[in-house]
């Protein structure tokens, strides 16, 4: 891989620049805010400009519901030979690129998966992370060797799924997550500071990715809507299971009534086990 060039100069593409610079590749950044373009250039993360000729990769690094269109676009002007983009959500992608006439063979969608805290770009953002790779039945193999290519040279490891299953996935991995994070803290509001005076450690460690974009959020789960509802959906039976029983030890006072509450945390503390550490070979 020689060239690459990204479409979307924000952390994201700034920050992908800046891994590939590492490795000698020439980068183009390509952006409708010729600000923000020249200002990753600033940056180091490559040069302002198109390329003279299709580049090896097209990164298309712009917010979810604007990744259709503009990817249609980039083909028809041949910015690039193959193509992969950041969104985090991908079937609904996938059809939507249908939908605006792309060709999939050249396309891999992608979606590296880094804490939405990093509000600047960084050569080393990806270092260690899982990046879900998803080709479609009509990828080309050129499209899937250039997109895992990328990757490695961002330091990432590649997980290879198909949009369907990567959408289940992050449902239940970060987006129905988020939301119960949101609605934990919420409920926060409605009770007087001196219940609040007594949050810790715990509580902010629950509620600690309620603080992003609303709006971006928003996005995501709307479109990743049914696999999110089916994560709630199954939530939701748990913890009504788990308020009955606890009702009835109210009623009683016998401690060793809640069998499935010491089930429930005996669950989450070998599912919690299963998290991957940075330093997992699943990352390196």
């Amino acid at each position: 891989m020689r060239t690459v060039a990204i479409v979307g100069a924000g952390v994201i593409g700034c920050s992908v620049g800046l891994a590939l610079r590492r490795h000698g590749v020439v980068t183009y950044l390509i952006d409708t805010d010729a600000g923000a373009a020249r200002a990753a250039e600033d940056r180091g993360a490559g040069i302002a400009a198109e390329p003279a000729g299709p580049a090896d990769i097209g990164v298309i690094a712009v917010p979810h519901g604007r990744v259709a269109p503009v990817l249609a676009e980039h083909q028809k002007r041949g910015t690039a030979r193959v193509y992969t983009d950041v969104s985090g959500v991908k079937a609904p992608l996938h059809r939507e690129a249908l939908a605006h006439g792309c060709d999939l063979s050249t396309l891999v969608g992608g979606h590296p998966v880094v804490s939405d805290g990093a509000t600047e770009p960084r050569e080393d953002l990806f270092e260690g992370c899982p990046w879900a790779l998803t080709p479609s039945e009509s990828t080309e193999m050129l499209a899937l060797n250039h997109a895992l290519e990328l990757v490695a040279l961002c330091g990432a490891a590649s997980v290879l799924l198909d949009p369907e299953a990567h959408d289940r996935a992050v449902a239940l991995v970060s987006h129905a997550p988020r939301l119960l994070a949101s609605l934990a803290a919420a409920r926060l509001l409605d009770e007087d500071e001196s219940a609040v005076r007594l949050a810790g450690q715990d509580l902010r460690d629950v509620t600690g990715t309620a603080g992003g974009d609303p709006e971006l959020w928003a996005e995501l789960l709307t479109a990743n809507a049914g696999p999110v509802a089916d994560q709630l959906d199954g939530w939701a039976v748990q913890a009504r299971t788990l308020a009955r029983e606890l009702r009835g030890v109210a009623r009683s006072g016998d401690a060793a009534r809640p069998v499935l509450l010491r089930e429930a945390l005996r669950h989450g503390a070998a599912g919690r086990a299963r998290i991957p550490r940075p330093w997992d070979p699943l990352h390196t």
